[in-house]
């Protein structure tokens, strides 16, 4: 592995940060995104619960808006129950503004990497390329500083792709997770409205 990395030379190594940053975005969202730490689906009967027993108390709130994401939108429509269906339901997107934002943490991140990997491959080609053609002189070529031209072009090359593809598609996987995600909290809130107006059992 060191051989490689030296024979791609420097350019290689802003790639190498890429992949080391990319990688660890992946396994944040892997860890962050699961369903029951954003959106548990036993949350909502379990609220029902809460209000058939008398209602939902100030210690309730506490632990609804510390169990998940979905407890914080919960939360925040519970506090506006007492007041109309608008400002409940005003209440709760703006919560959900707040949540969707950290659902897309890092995100924009990654998508950046697997945009800028491929460039940064070309960089390396560029420079692999200037190096090749640096080994010809009046007086004939340069070999080893052909060959090293050469490495320097494919292996960053190769990098640039390396980095770029899963990157792009953790970056769509985790797109597509979010907006599934927000999309159920949205539909478990509206029944949540719908319960606490009577409109719902």
């Amino acid at each position: 592995m060191w051989e490689i990395i030296q024979a791609a030379g420097w350019p290689i190594w802003p790639l190498i940060i890429a992949s080391i940053i990319a990688l660890a975005i992946i396994g944040e969202r892997f860890w962050a995104l699961r369903d029951e730490v954003v959106a548990p689906s036993n949350l909502l009967p379990e609220v029902q619960k809460w209000l058939g027993q008398g209602g939902v108390t100030r210690e309730t709130l506490g632990k609804l808006e510390n169990h998940s994401m979905l407890g914080q939108v919960f939360a925040s429509a519970l506090v506006n129950a007492k007041n109309s269906r608008e400002i409940t339901k005003e209440a709760i997107e703006e919560t959900g503004r707040a949540v969707a934002h950290k659902l897309d943490r890092y995100l924009p991140t990654l998508g950046t990497i697997a945009t800028v990997a491929p460039l940064l491959g070309l960089l390396g080609t560029v420079i692999g390329m200037v190096e090749l053609f640096g080994s010809f002189t009046n007086s004939g070529h340069d070999v080893a500083q052909f060959a090293r031209g050469i490495s320097v072009a494919l292996y960053n090359t190769a990098a640039g792709i390396v980095v770029a593809v899963p990157a792009m598609i953790a970056y769509r996987y985790f797109r597509s997770k979010v907006d599934s995600l927000l999309v159920d909290m949205e539909q478990q809130a509206i029944k949540l409205v719908e319960i606490l107006h009577g409109e719902r059992k």
